[in-house]
């Protein structure tokens, strides 16, 4: 089944899903909307597969196509509940105590730091979030599309390929060793790439 994760991104926005029967692409949007389709694809007995993925991780969700539609967007609907953490930190306000290792210096650089270590470390956090966005951005968009092409594409040729110059962001290389790929396939692994 899916998780609270699979329905919501990091930054709290609707993820798109995209269903596919064998290589075509039968729907892309919210997931009611792409389990609903799939569901009409499994009812008219659909010859080959019918697979949801995820479009921000790329990875390929279940669901329960059983009963009419009303039931399906009911199971949707109760989505894996968040866990709850316990333990030492402030809850409430979303603060979670954990440990992390640091050598002597570290620690005592971080002492005198006005606010102390914590301040200091969410700052540091922060700062490193900013500068490294675009980068962890591509990085998630990369994964995403290499999580589908592996499932998708997997026994496709030039696939080993493709995927060195995905992870080596060559653009005009991957997009030349995957031009025969099935349409669809190949389009929608671009658009997880490379937006």
């Amino acid at each position: 089944m899916f998780t609270r994760e699979d329905v919501m991104t990091n930054d709290s926005q609707v993820t798109e899903y995209t269903a596919f029967i064998g290589p075509k692409r039968i729907a892309s949007g919210p997931l009611s909307q792409v389990a609903l389709a799939a569901k009409r694809a499994i009812d008219r007995g659909a010859q080959q597969p019918v697979l949801i993925y995820n479009d921000h991780t790329g990875r390929a969700i279940d669901i329960d196509s059983r009963g009419g539609d009303a039931e399906v967007l009911a199971r949707l609907a109760v989505a894996a509940p968040a866990p709850l953490f316990r333990g030492r930190g402030r809850p409430k306000l979303g603060v979670i105590a954990r440990e992390v290792t640091l050598l002597p210096r570290h620690w005592q650089w971080l002492g005198s730091q006005p606010g102390g270590a914590s301040v200091a470390l969410r700052k540091l956090v922060d700062a490193a979030r900013r500068s490294s966005e675009a980068a962890d951005q591509q990085r998630e968009k990369t994964e995403a599309a290499y999580h589908f092409m592996s499932a998708m594409a997997g026994n496709l040729p030039n696939f080993e390929e493709a995927a060195r110059a995905l992870f080596a962001a060559d653009r005009e290389r991957f997009d030349r060793l995957i031009e025969g790929w099935p349409a669809d396939i190949r389009d929608h692994t671009i658009k997880l790439a490379f937006g």
